[in-house]
């Protein structure tokens, strides 16, 4: 009789499939548990960084005034006009201003000098929130004379105290107290560019505000009321734009806020969701052994009258079961683990972080975990449904091959399509998101195709002649309800995963790499004034340093492009041809060089290199190459500069590329010799110090002679480099842990899922009079060879992704380095092998007969 007839037409009793799914649980409940901690991890990763998003969103929103110290700020990098400054003297109703600027501090006490932020500032800055300082009170009393306020980070650094003095340019001041937190300032902005304040009346009597000095004005204001800035700023947006005067108000800082934690949130959920997506692999893969396991009783209940519809129900409800206790435990997991993430993230945020409950991120947890673990695991479920009755007999003798079921394919479509959509969810970008997807579908393939190809390979190659155990152990990766398949895959994407992350890491660390060793340079010392250049050589042969390169350099402006200026072009973004306009070549200042020969730092990519002024008198010029894309210029077209008062006709003459990850002076603008020799202009030289107390010996000389004179240590860049680096390490590290703990999960779960099978074969063998170290080696040997052929697979992956990322888009050198990689093969298939032995700990602890008995 055909198997279609066998169902009975009837209406579906639930409470009856709740008791079925249940009961038929008992049995195996700690499996079932197995499976709802592979996700749990995954959710709980998600809900944690739901949760920090949202409280993190919510705490820029409440301190937006703090962050920002004022309702408005305008700054400039340019001396206002007397107009410009009449008209800013208008504005608010509290005024302060600062200048700031990058110069050398020098520790007299110990002797010590740093690269720092100088802030001079006057009036009560800010006006919302405070500068903390120890102690408390020398925010205030800094400003009542010669005193300063110096990050505390340096002064640990220098061993400076309350009372000591520091020199700035030509004069003293006392330190007054450390400086603990300034409105806006990150630990990293800290660590990278420490700040020093001191009182603006002092600024002029440093002697550092001279030719060639970059210092920008902040001028800060307090309003009554939003609607008084907002219509200040419509009234007088046209004087401002024409000054080229840039603006922050309360609002634009919340925007940018948020903005600039957009990457950070993207990298902290998907880090979340592919720790979740190999916890569903886990539970996908579980759940099709699982199933397999149940033909039999599946089989049984068909023959006493249950339907197909009915049997694919009872284990949907276990299988909505496990993910919905999973993403309830995950949940409350990621809701506790919250607050362990401003502690690893307080360096890079810059407000005070209140973290509480979010329940949207709860109720987004727990939606996700349901209906992803569903999805992943209903290819499995939709073959119940072709479970047919007489599965009972042939299942004794033969093997069941399940009918092709269109309706599988629909579910692979929808759960690719789930993670096409919660990718574009975090990236905002629908090519990155696509390119994520193809990436993990095209490593689940090949990691697929990988395990098929090392069945076959094996069931063709295994000699009769190798030893028994061997044989055995090899033969296990191709035995029926074998394992190959489901641990190629998680071990394969655990690896990827992990490995991807460290070699990311250590291209960024490769593509800011700074060297001082050797005869390269290790020292810059810039701002150098004319005056100054040929005593500082002098200073530099008497320390018998070499002079490696001296570089000059014109600050200037462009004032024409092709015979228009600013005005002339206009609003609009186009000129009459269709091109965009160069708006933006207008705006802040250049800083140019001349030079006879390419730098070993740069090169030609169009157009023919002029280092020499030709004798008709016209000024070709190189540009590089990115910077020419922005000012919207080709090859011919002409430019005028303002040279500090003089313009200067020239045609673009060629385009360059240039290494910008070097110490090497480079420049966007490059001029030919015989044009600016004789413009106001400033110096740059490089030299290299063998030893750190020379180093620090030559600073304090060239401080002491040249106090306006800045040196930059590359010593102390590598340092700094090495602290900041170590904190995103610190990061990385901390929301890989999640996908190496899931993949652990995953791993223990796939290996403990065929244990039944596992144990009749062992038991089998026991009873056949192998020994405990046989059955010992045959499965070490099994799970050892299984995890290094996955590992090894899952690496190259990474190798491939990280090489396609340090090429097309950190536009970095990619040279791996080959120990750690050796490491990882080595210490993942380790792990394989003693969770494998780990799963089999039973079957050697216990006898044969009661193992049968536990299983029957």
């Amino acid at each position: 009789m055909p198997d279609h007839n066998l169902n009975i037409k009837r209406s579906i009793n639930y409470s009856w499939l709740l008791k079925m799914a249940w009961r038929d649980s008992r049995k195996n409940r700690s499996r079932l548990l197995l499976f709802m901690s592979s996700i749990i991890l995954g959710i709980a990763a998600l809900v944690a960084v739901y949760s920090f998003k949202a409280n993190l969103q919510r705490d820029i929103d409440e301190q937006a005034k703090t962050l920002t110290g004022a309702d408005l700020i305008i700054e400039s990098r340019r001396p206002l006009s007397p107009a410009v400054t009449a008209l800013l003297d208008t504005l608010g109703t509290a005024r302060a201003k600062e200048r700031n600027f990058v110069s050398m501090v020098y520790f007299m006490k110990g002797e010590g000098s740093r690269l720092v932020q100088i802030r001079a500032l006057s009036g009560d800055y800010p006006f919302y929130g405070n500068i903390e300082t120890l102690p408390s009170n020398a925010a205030s009393t800094f400003k009542t004379g010669r005193k300063a306020l110096v990050d505390h980070t340096l002064m640990l650094q220098y061993q400076a105290t309350p009372g000591d003095s520091i020199k700035i340019g030509n004069l003293s001041f006392v330190i007054e107290g450390s400086l603990e937190s300034v409105p806006g300032q990150t630990g990293i902005a800290s660590t990278v560019t420490p700040v020093v304040y001191i009182p603006l009346e002092y600024l002029e009597q440093t002697g550092l505000t001279q030719l060639g000095s970059r210092i920008q004005s902040r001028y800060f204001y307090k309003y009554k009321d939003v609607l008084t800035v907002n219509r200040d700023l419509k009234r007088h947006q046209q004087s401002l734009d024409k000054a080229q005067l840039s603006y922050e108000t309360v609002a634009t800082k919340k925007e940018s806020t948020g903005r600039a934690f957009k990457n950070l949130n993207q990298f902290l959920a998907l880090s979340g969701f592919i720790a979740l997506l190999l916890g569903c692999i886990g539970v996908g893969t579980s759940i099709q052994v699982y199933i397999k396991e149940k033909l039999a009783a599946i089989a049984t209940l068909r023959c006493l009258g249950l339907n197909a519809k009915e049997a694919f129900l009872i284990y949907l409800i276990q299988v909505g079961a496990i993910g919905l206790l999973g993403a309830i435990t995950g949940a409350f997991l990621g809701t506790a683990l919250q607050f362990l993430l401003p502690l690893v993230l307080k360096d890079f945020i810059p407000v005070e972080l209140s973290m509480g409950i979010s329940w949207s991120a709860i109720g987004q947890g727990l939606a996700t975990g349901l209906i992803i673990s569903v999805l992943f695991a209903l290819p499995s479920l939709i073959s119940v449904r072709s479970i047919s009755p007489l599965n009972a007999i042939r299942a004794s003798f033969e093997g069941v091959k399940p009918a092709r079921d269109p309706l599988k394919w629909l579910v692979y479509l929808l759960v690719i399509g789930f993670v096409y959509g919660f990718t574009y969810l975090q990236m905002k970008d629908s090519m990155q998101a696509l390119a994520f997807v193809i990436g993990i579908l095209l490593a689940f393939l090949l990691l697929i195709g990988q395990s098929k190809l090392l069945m076959l390979v094996l069931r063709k190659m295994i000699p009769e002649r190798m030893a028994y155990v061997w044989r055995q152990g090899f033969a296990n990766l191709y035995r029926p309800n074998n394992q190959t398949m489901i641990l190629s895959v998680a071990i394969g994407l655990s690896t990827l995963f992990i490995v991807t992350l460290y070699l990311v890491q250590g291209v960024l660390l490769n593509k800011v790499a700074v060297s001082g060793n050797g005869t390269k340079s290790n020292m810059v010392l810039f701002d150098i004034q004319p005056a100054q250049k040929e005593p500082l050589a002098k200073l530099l042969k008497r320390e018998n340093l070499p002079v490696l390169a001296e570089v000059p350099i014109v600050t200037m402006r462009i004032i024409e492009i092709n015979g228009k200026n600013a005005e002339q072009y206009g609003d609009s973004t186009t000129d009459k041809n269709g091109r965009n306009k160069p708006s933006r070549a207008f705006s802040g200042e250049i800083r140019a060089s001349y030079q006879a020969d390419l730098r070993a730092t740069e090169v030609l990519g169009e157009g023919k290199w002029v280092g020499v002024t030709p004798v008709d008198g016209t000024v070709l010029i190189s540009l590089e190459k990115a910077y020419a894309d922005r000012i919207k210029v080709r090859i011919g077209d002409s430019i005028v500069f303002d040279v500090q008062g003089l313009p200067v006709k020239t045609k673009v003459g060629s385009f360059r590329t240039v290494d910008w990850n070097t110490v090497q002076p480079n420049f966007r603008v490059v001029f030919p010799t015989g044009v600016l020799e004789q413009a106001p202009q400033f110096y740059v030289f490089m030299t290299h110090v063998a030893a750190a107390k020379r180093s620090a010996d030559l600073q304090a000389k060239v401080l002491k002679q040249f106090p306006n004179v800045s040196i930059v240590n590359l010593d102390m860049i590598i340092k700094t480099i090495d602290s900041l680096f170590d904190k995103i390490n610190f990061v990385i590290r901390f929301m890989a842990g999640f996908s190496m703990a899931t993949g652990w999960i995953v791993l223990l779960s796939s290996v403990m899922s065929s244990k039944g099978q596992r144990l009749k074969e062992s038991v089998l063998l026991r009873t056949m009079g192998a020994s405990r170290r046989q059955i010992l080696t045959i499965t070490g040997l099994e799970y050892l060879f299984l995890g290094f052929i996955a590992t090894a697979a899952g690496i190259i992956l990474a190798i491939l992704g990280s090489w396609a990322l340090a090429v097309f888009a950190l536009k970095s050198n990619y040279a791996p380095e080959i120990l750690p990689l050796l490491a990882f093969l080595i210490a993942i298939p380790l792990l394989v092998m003693l969770t494998g032995l780990y799963s089999s700990r039973s079957v050697l602890n216990q006898p044969p007969l009661e193992i049968l008995r536990k299983e029957s």
